[in-house]
C-alpha cells in the first residue's frame, strides 16, 4: 500500500471519528436540555406554588415545552442530514 494512501486512510479515519465525537456531543447536548425541561415541568406541576420567581405557572410550563420541542427538532435534524 503506498505511503499517500495509508496517509488518507489515516485522515479518513480520524476525520470519521472527529465526525461521530461531535454529532454524539450534539445529540447528548440535545438529550440533557430535554431531560432538564422535562424535571422543570415535574416541579412545576408537583409544586407550582414553589416556585416563587413563575407566577405564572402555565407560561413557566410551556417554555419548558418548547425547549423539549425545539430539542427533538434538533435531533430529527441531526439524524436526517448527519446521521449514519
Amino acid at each position: 500500500m503506498s505511503t499517500s494512501l495509508v496517509t488518507n486512510l489515516k485522515n479518513f479515519t480520524t476525520m470519521s471519528k472527529l465526525r461521530s465525537q461531535i454529532t454524539d456531543a450534539l445529540i447528548q447536548n440535545a438529550v440533557g436540555n430535554i431531560q432538564k425541561a422535562k424535571v422543570n415541568v415535574e416541579v412545576y406541576l408537583q409544586n407550582p406554588v414553589g416556585i416563587g420567581e413563575h407566577p405564572d405557572v402555565l407560561a413557566a410550563i410551556q417554555e419548558q415545552v418548547d425547549i423539549i420541542a425545539h430539542e427533538e427538532e434538533r435531533l430529527q435534524v441531526i439524524a436526517k442530514h448527519f446521521g449514519s
